[in-house]
């Protein structure tokens, strides 16, 4: 994986932008923290977002039409994330494991299907919504 000082510039900017943040972000809401820099077209987000995806530095969460940083540095070697979202505050926990992995491969082969991109996300309310 990229450090981000070595990625084009608006790689960079998109990607310093989900990491500060911190929460999902829609490609619009990036567009306008990038008000005045180089990236001036919601193609421009997009396709950085699409190459930082394929670099394993930003995931795509399905159910909110969303993007967010991994913060997860073992995604890239186990291969399957999933996702836990409080539906209150939006919270996304990321979830890289060995036992996610084997869950996914099983399931395949069970259904004799090659995977070729998976994307497991669960909702829920977190712990600090359930207890507000």
């Amino acid at each position: 994986m990229k450090r981000r000082a070595e990625l084009p510039n608006n790689l960079q900017l998109v990607l310093a932008v989900l990491e500060k943040k911190g929460h999902p972000m829609s490609a619009y809401m990036i567009l306008d923290q990038l008000h005045g820099s180089s990236v001036r077209a919601p193609l421009q987000v997009y396709r950085a977002l699409e190459k930082l995806i394929s670099m394993g530095q930003v995931h795509r969460l399905e159910s909110l039409n969303s993007f967010i940083a991994c913060n997860d540095t073992s995604c890239a070697t186990v291969g399957v994330t999933a996702f836990v979202i409080c539906e209150k505050c939006e919270q996304v926990q990321e979830v890289s494991d060995n036992s996610v992995s084997l869950f996914i491969t099983e399931l395949a082969e069970k259904a004799k299907i090659t995977a070729v991109k998976s994307s497991i996300e669960l909702h829920g309310i977190c712990g600090a919504c359930e207890n507000a």
